[in-house]
């Protein structure tokens, strides 16, 4: 009877397998932080329309163009923030 365990190398396998759950792992996490990232850009999409967008016309006017512009970057500063500081706490929490 032919010996087949000389021909097929356990650990290798083990290591592409590895291997592939990490890249799996890996395009995960990716694809989790895109859909954050959708979720972000609809919720502050939906606060500044609230906000400042009176009544929809086919051209927005530069109070309102400001007012979102406005609105966005407070809204990104904030939410900058606010993940810096969870990292720091994070941080120095794991010391």
């Amino acid at each position: 009877m032919a010996d087949f365990s000389s021909s097929f190398d356990m650990p290798s396998a083990s290591l592409s397998e590895n291997a592939e759950a990490a890249e799996l792992q890996r395009l995960i996490a990716v694809e989790q932080q895109k859909a954050q990232f959708q979720a972000q850009v609809h919720n502050f999409t939906d606060v500044c329309w609230d906000k400042c967008v009176d009544k929809p016309s086919s051209k927005l006017d530069s109070r309102t163009e400001i007012c979102l512009v406005s609105c966005v970057e407070r809204f990104i500063d904030t939410t900058l923030t606010i993940t810096n500081r969870f990292t720091q706490m994070v941080q120095k929490g794991a010391h």
